[in-house]
């Protein structure tokens, strides 16, 4: 097996069925997010040449992205691939990354734009203990969440505008990338719209 690459929309569940497929492929899962954060922090050449960008709120370009990516796959536990979450989003990174690692599998979890809504917006956690609840799928129980003080937190940006707009963005991103892997025969989409162990199941199909 070579690389993965894992889309989906934010609140897809991406992060759930990553550690699922880490388990059956044993491959190490690579956030360009991540590892932007790791190199800033070491204070590696390629970190601080990204901190200069993000230090002013500019987007680092994608060959800064891509030397960080490619000093990650040089590393021993990449030897057999890696699977890549929220990279490519454009067609010039896919390209470039096809350069640096055979991409084998693009596995895409596909979820309407209104379940995201619901799911995001009803997201609340507990300010105390941090457990996480939904007002629909796992609401706070009467008496609170068991810990000394449950004080609800949200987010201020798990709004239904700011939400839509996130992932207009990432239709906008992702539809061109979707096509340029489907013509290579690369590309495949699981309803990520049922239970979490069935979808699980499909991707590790895909896999096989």
């Amino acid at each position: 097996m070579g690389s993965i690459v894992l889309f989906g929309p934010p609140g897809a569940g991406k992060g759930t069925q990553a550690q699922r497929i880490m388990e059956y492929t044993h491959l190490p899962q690579v956030s360009t997010g991540d590892m932007l954060r790791a190199a800033v922090k070491a204070g590696t050449a390629i970190g601080l040449e990204a901190k200069s960008y993000m230090d002013r709120g500019a987007l680092v370009p994608d060959d800064v992205i891509l030397g960080l990516i490619k000093e990650r796959i040089e590393e021993d536990d990449a030897a057999n691939g890696v699977m890549f979450d929220g990279f490519p989003r454009t067609i010039p990174q896919a390209e470039a990354l096809s350069q640096l690692t055979e991409i084998t599998h693009v596995l895409a979890i596909d979820v309407p734009d209104e379940r995201i809504v619901e799911r995001i917006c009803g997201r609340s956690t507990c300010g105390t203990c941090g457990t996480v609840f939904h007002d629909v799928f796992n609401p706070v129980p009467e008496d609170g969440c068991g810990c000394s003080q449950y004080v609800e937190k949200r987010r201020a940006d798990d709004t239904e505008s700011t939400v839509l707009t996130r992932l207009g963005a990432y239709h906008e991103q992702t539809s061109p990338l979707a096509s340029w892997y489907e013509e290579r025969g690369l590309f495949h989409r699981v309803d990520g719209d049922r239970a979490i162990d069935e979808i699980t199941t499909d991707l590790l199909n895909v896999l096989q």
